[in-house]
Formats: C-alpha cells, structure tokens, sequence
C-alpha cells in the first residue's frame, strides 16, 4: 500500500496492493503495449480515501501506443455497479509510454471536463497515469478540479 497527501486538507489518498498490481501489469514496458486505462474506486473512511478497486482496460476500449479512449458507456455502468456496492468513482487511471507519467494537454483538458460534467459531491477528481518504469516511482499521481491539476507528494 502507498498513500499521498492530499494537499493541506488533512486527508490522505491511499492505493491497496491489488490496485497497484493491476497498475503494475499494464506498464508499456514494450513498443508493443498500448495505452491501458480505466475508472478508480474508493471506501470514503475520511480522512483516508482508500482506493480499493479498479476497471479496464476492455475490449471496447480505442487503444493505441500513444492513445486510450474508453468506452463511456461501458464506464457508466461499472460506476452505477460499484456505488451498490458502497463503493465511489474518485477518478481515473491510464498509461503513457514514458519512464515517469507526465499528463499531457488532453489528459488535463479530458479530467476537467470530466469533472464539470459529472453529478458528485467532490472538490475534484484522481487522476493517475502510470510509466513505464517500476511502481511507485513512474506514477504521477493528482488530483483535478474544474481547471487544475494538483500534483500529489507520496508519504515516505
């Protein structure tokens, strides 16, 4: 388990090893891979913000080396699936083809918008790309409002 600092609101974004594994098994450590991603799910035991469950990639996904569009659709039910299961879309997760994640101008433009369309009770949304090189220091790890992106510092 790894856990980030949200900020100086006291609370504390924390990822179980499965997640990390499920992370782990989707680095494009090869020219073949393509971009992976999916949804993130978590328990709200405030202050910790436990993400215990993870989806995608799935075949209806658009993949590519340097692309990853999901099938919203898709997406909506695993989100309506999980909350009767008392457990709550935070965000998302996808990989880049880079040693350490860095989120391009579409990944900011794409989790913004997600925020502002989206009908929740967050101050923003997790976004979490992941390179290719060994977890957890290939993850860039944030947190997205209506305009921003706040980089998230790993507790040592």
């Amino acid at each position: 388990m790894i856990s980030f600092d949200i900020g100086s609101s006291e609370q504390r974004l924390s990822f179980g090893d499965a997640v990390l594994a499920h992370f782990d098994r989707y680095r494009q450590t090869r020219i073949w891979h393509r971009e992976a991603g999916g949804l993130l799910f978590a328990r709200l035991a405030l202050p910790t913000i436990e993400i215990c469950a993870i989806t995608g990639p799935r075949r209806t996904d658009r993949r590519s080396r340097y692309s990853y569009r999901p099938d919203e659709r898709v997406e909506q039910r695993e989100i309506d699936e999980m909350f009767r299961r008392d457990l709550h879309f935070v965000g998302c997760w996808h990989t880049h083809p880079e040693d350490t994640a860095s989120p391009s101008l579409v990944d900011t433009r794409n989790i913004s918008d997600c925020v502002r369309r989206s009908q929740h009770a967050l101050n923003g949304f997790v976004m979490v790309i992941v390179g290719k090189s060994a977890l957890p220091g290939s993850l860039f790890v944030s947190v997205c409002d209506r305009s921003s992106v706040h980089r998230l510092v790993r507790n040592s």
